[in-house]
């Protein structure tokens, strides 16, 4: 994917999550900002069938996470709405690409 085509891509996203987070109708939030409904609509399918794609599953780890992380054996990664996300030794990197893509995207 080209730069502005990611750029292009990540505009749609972010109107798509502003949307959604107003919580008004896609006609209203729109006629607000002097886009054309069908377009949203459109991005909104191509934007679903991406993050559908990269779907990862994600299991909550207990807290013990928390003695292999001060034993530093893991990684902390915080993320954005206060999440983090702890990688142990022998994590998957492309699997943690997927992850972290999704997360971001949400926020």
């Amino acid at each position: 994917m080209t730069r502005g085509r990611r750029e292009e891509f990540a505009k749609w996203r972010r109107l798509v999550s502003q949307q959604i987070a107003s919580g008004r109708t896609v006609a209203a939030f729109c006629r607000d900002r002097g886009l054309r409904e069908w377009q949203f609509y459109d991005w909104k399918k191509r934007i679903r069938g991406v993050e559908a794609a990269k779907f990862v599953a994600v299991e909550v780890a207990p807290a013990s996470e928390a003695a292999l992380v001060a034993s530093g054996k893991a990684i902390e990664v915080h993320l954005p709405r206060g999440r983090s996300l702890v990688v142990g030794p022998g994590f998957d990197a492309r699997h943690l690409r997927a992850l972290l893509s999704v997360l971001e995207a949400e926020a």
